[in-house]
């Protein structure tokens, strides 16, 4: 069975060395970022999520549930 989260991240975040951090703006254009998989939301309000794993450029975020269940298959080091 496939995951519906799964698109094209392996092009981007296979191999890719994580970062796990509190969520806080980047210099960016919008006050949240999503998560490369599931889409949920990080960002400053009540419901959003407030920590995760990033790369190195804090570009990209990954949940906490999406990074337990594709550690393995993305092989990703902290």
């Amino acid at each position: 069975m496939i995951d519906w989260r799964l698109t094209n991240q392996t092009d981007y975040l296979s191999g890719k060395a994580l970062l796990h951090k509190k969520y806080k703006d980047r210099n960016s254009k919008t006050d949240h970022d999503h998560c490369e998989f599931c889409l949920e939301k990080f960002g400053d309000s009540d419901f959003d999520l407030k920590e995760g794993y990033c790369s190195e450029d804090e570009y990209y975020w990954i949940c906490p549930q999406c990074f337990n269940d594709f550690k393995e298959i993305f092989h990703w080091h902290i």
